[in-house]
């Protein structure tokens, strides 16, 4: 087993995530992962992430507060206990709307499909 502690997961940068903080909980430099890793991200108020896809699927899910996302299907609000899945080259944008803070969990494959 490996654990990591909320208060020691390692802070990454993703480019064009604005106004958040965005920490690694399991995989790439929290520790070993040989298929998917988890993140947990808290965006501030008005804190986004602009449009931009990747070959790589992800899966959502609010913990706290109330997360507006934005595919090509339309726009969703997700609140606490809500999940959505962007699929592998759909195109998302994250926003936060509202006065409070957001914290949402990510899982990622470490990889793209083969």
């Amino acid at each position: 087993m490996h654990l990591t502690r909320f208060n020691k997961a390692p802070a990454y940068f993703p480019p064009e995530h604005f106004d958040m903080r965005c920490l690694r909980l399991q995989g790439h430099e929290a520790g070993p992962a040989t298929q998917l890793w988890m993140g947990m991200s808290q965006i501030l108020p008005g804190g986004h992430i602009t449009p931009s896809s990747s070959p790589i699927e992800k899966l959502y899910f609010v913990v706290e507060g109330e997360l507006t996302v934005e595919t090509p299907d339309g726009v969703s609000l997700l609140q606490p206990y809500d999940s959505c899945r962007i699929a592998p080259g759909e195109s998302r944008a994250l926003r936060n709307n509202t006065n409070r803070p957001v914290m949402v969990l990510l899982a990622m494959p470490l990889e793209p499909p083969k």
